[in-house]
């Protein structure tokens, strides 16, 4: 009988032997029947040990590096695990993580799967109002944080020990301390991996955040399918843009490449410069490079030629690409981006694989151990509408639910279902093509209209850097599409310029969706995950009274 590890590296070994094989991949894969499995233990301690290999590579924008070994790091994380026992965090207790990438994040990561408990990790950025409701709905036990966010911690409600990394400060325990465990690390017991792992706060564009609860299975096992999408080899040095707080960091900045026994590369900046970022390609021979929209948007403002040498394989996530930007990349480097997609509530769900014929603008197929369907609006499946997953059986990447909101959970999981509340369309080799967020998809004259497909397109011409459609009340149309834009380096927001953009659209989508008005912004909306907040600039819409500056009307420009 295979023992928790033989079933957990058998499944992985089956996907990485069908890299690019999608077909034998998809069909053949089978999610490891796991029960007793500690991630961190059983997997990561075993791979670890004597293994000199990069494990975790960091590079700050000022020179600094920081370098460790699996066996490092697995040594180091059992310090802190013990350490934390100490402090008296034990199995279920829930810690709030505001770490930046810094080394402590992967050893208190590593650390906190060791030991059972619910890690809560949070951006930096947070405001005392959210710590607060995170402090109070998440009911921390143990705050580990860095000595420029202690202020928001004071006089704030909670029964929880604080804990510094890297400072000293009165009514904080010095992280520091931990170094000096007993390196050796025993668990009192068993992890299932049913066990509560993460406790996620959704970005909240619309309403409160909601409490995405992982368990040990369906982070540290559902990540082979993320493992699968971004094509790593043992060896690999793997880049992931992301900031720590957010789901895509334990995405690709954790369990993905060390799945995949890919080290991890970090490049720490206080301020992304696109042209810093090609330097670290080519300087520390990355392998697999993993951006979302935004920065690849802005590398290819930049001269990117030559390719890094040692870049392989380009993927893209956290909201669809546009497909002039794969079309530029390809055509500077010789590799396609190929983009994923996924939520919070999983992992990766579909996919353009490694070794498949990736359609630019799409989504991909279904990844290894997805079910993925398509309901319309009678809750039939179709080829177009609300993207779902199949329960039956239920993939091992899903969340268990939304912690404390069983209506909720209710709600998106129903009908052998579960609902992403996002919309696509299927074609007949059976790749997706995202449409948007339900909430996001309006009627103009009665045609529905998606606000990605226009911005995809008007991201094409060489004025415009990013772009947000929304509907705009019009007494005739109901709504109007309607752009908000910032403009590209040396483009000025006149006349000329949105009389060019606008043509510029008319000639790239059907009549109806033509965007009918145009406002010039210097920045948007976005939640601190970097989502642009579209219910927000609706919400503004809606209410305004008084035409903007900047703002430009189709019909008298013509």
């Amino acid at each position: 009988m295979k023992s928790e590890l033989e079933k957990f590296l058998s499944a992985r070994n089956f996907l990485q032997s069908r890299r690019e094989d999608y077909e034998s991949a998809y069909y053949g894969f089978k999610w490891p029947p796991l029960e007793d499995f500690n991630w961190a233990i059983d997997y990561f301690d075993t791979y670890a040990e004597g293994n000199d290999n990069t494990a975790l590579w960091i590079v700050d924008d000022k020179g600094s590096q920081w370098k460790y070994s699996f066996a490092e790091l697995s040594e180091t994380s059992s310090r802190i695990a013990n350490f934390f026992r100490r402090l008296g965090v034990s199995r279920g207790s829930r810690i709030l993580l505001m770490l930046d990438n810094q080394p402590e994040l992967w050893e208190v990561m590593l650390a906190s799967i060791k030991l059972g408990t619910v890690m809560i990790p949070s951006s930096l950025l947070l405001t005392r109002k959210d710590i607060q409701d995170r402090l109070r709905r998440g009911r921390v036990k143990l705050v580990v944080s860095v000595p420029e966010n202690a202020d928001k911690f004071e006089g704030l409600e909670g029964d929880f020990v604080k804990v510094m990394v890297g400072g000293k400060r009165e009514g904080w325990i010095a992280y520091e301390e931990g170094y000096d465990s007993l390196v050796s690390y025993k668990a009192e017991v068993q992890t299932k991996v049913t066990d509560s792992l993460f406790l996620y706060f959704t970005s909240g564009t619309t309403a409160q955040p909601k409490m995405v609860l992982h368990t040990n299975g369906s982070y540290p096992v559902g990540h082979l399918s993320t493992m699968y999408w971004i094509g790593m080899k043992e060896g690999d040095l793997h880049l992931n843009i992301s900031s720590p707080g957010w789901a895509k960091h334990a995405w690709s900045s954790f369990f993905a490449p060390w799945n995949a026994g890919a080290g991890i590369f970090v490049y720490k900046y206080s301020r992304f410069v696109p042209k810093a970022l090609l330097e670290v390609l080519r300087n520390y021979k990355v392998n697999t490079l993993c951006a979302p929209p935004t920065v690849w948007r802005m590398l290819i403002l930049e001269d990117i030629k030559p390719k890094p040498d040692a870049l392989r394989e380009l993927v893209s996530a956290g909201e669809p690409l546009n497909p002039e930007v794969i079309t530029k990349v390809k055509s500077d480097w010789g590799i396609t981006i190929r983009d994923g997609y996924g939520q919070t509530e999983s992992t990766l769900q579909v996919g353009n694989m490694p070794g498949s014929l990736v359609k630019f603008g799409a989504m991909g197929r279904p990844a290894p151990g997805y079910r993925i369907e398509l309901l319309d609006s009678g809750g039939k499946e179709s080829d177009e509408g609300e993207v779902v997953i199949k329960l039956d059986p239920r993939p091992v990447g899903l969340m268990i639910n939304y912690a404390d909101d069983v209506a909720r959970t209710r709600t998106v999981m129903s009908g052998g279902y579960y609902r992403t509340g996002d919309v696509a369309t299927r074609d007949q080799e059976g790749y997706f093509w995202f449409v948007g967020r339900a909430d996001d998809v309006f009627k103009s004259s009665d045609y529905r209209i998606s606000p990605f497909e226009i911005e995809s397109a008007l991201i094409e011409s060489p004025a415009v850097a990013e772009a947000a459609v929304i509907p705009s009340p019009d007494p005739i149309r109901g709504y109007v599409p309607k752009a908000y834009v910032i403009l590209a380096p040396g483009f000025e927001p006149t006349n000329t310029t949105a009389r060019e953009i606008l043509g510029f659209i008319r000639d790239k989508v059907a009549p109806f969706k033509r965007v009918r008005k145009l406002e010039f912004v210097t920045d948007l909306p976005k939640t601190i995950s970097g989502k642009i907040r579209r219910v927000q600039l609706r919400s503004q819409e809606s209410g305004k009274e008084i035409r903007g500056e900047f703002e430009f009307f189709e019909d008298e420009l013509k």
